[in-house]
């Protein structure tokens, strides 16, 4: 895990230790700090996955693209937001540059698999429209869908708040509460944990 970009945003190098193949989740900024944690781990990134398409996820999109050549994957419901990201970052005062357009679209139930590594996509929509979130070995990778204590915001255009609440309750939830929980800001937590104590989730029963 790796916070980058000035909305500290968390970006995820995952590598298979036999082919050192690896994915880079979320690279919303500091494109140097991943490339730097690739190469120490002697890791060659084949993808590119945005868990959503806003901005502080994907501002570095273009430049680990032109470095690694890596497959850039998204859902498409959050496809055109990369592409005009530039706009969007402005908006904040920052500059970022436009991603390239995705090379792969995930949907519910795909697999993006990488050496002896495979991640399932469950679609979590209402942070955005095409939020993703990825699950393997006891692990999930949910964006910004769902936080230690907390959720993503749905106040963003493609948001959806009963809809973000009732993705992770069906979705999340079912994983089981031993599956530790990597999400898009802060730090980890469990199922269980929010199961049991997320206030979001406690007033939603």
């Amino acid at each position: 895990m790796l916070v980058v970009g000035p909305i500290q945003a968390n970006c995820y190098v995952l590598g298979c230790e036999r082919t050192r193949q690896a994915a880079v989740v979320d690279p919303g900024g500091d494109a140097d700090k991943i490339f730097m944690a690739l190469a120490k781990d002697h890791l060659r990134c084949i993808y590119i996955i945005n868990t959503h398409g806003h901005f502080d996820h994907s501002a570095e999109n273009k430049r680990i693209k032109e470095v690694t050549g890596a497959q850039l994957i998204i859902h498409r419901a959050d496809a055109s937001m990369i592409t005009h990201q530039a706009a969007s970052g402005g908006m904040w005062g920052m500059k970022v540059h436009n991603s390239p357009p995705p090379d792969r679209y995930v949907e519910e139930g795909d697999l993006i698999t990488f050496g002896d590594i495979s991640l399932k996509v469950l679609h979590t929509p209402g942070h955005s429209g095409g939020g993703i979130s990825l699950v393997t070995d006891k692990m999930v990778f949910v964006g910004d869908t769902l936080f230690a204590g907390s959720i993503g915001r749905t106040d963003f255009p493609g948001g959806d708040y009963e809809g973000l609440v009732r993705n992770v309750r069906e979705k999340i939830f079912p994983l089981g509460d031993d599956v530790v929980i990597y999400p898009g800001h802060g730090p980890k937590t469990t199922v269980g944990r929010e199961r049991r104590t997320n206030p979001f989730f406690a007033r939603s029963m």
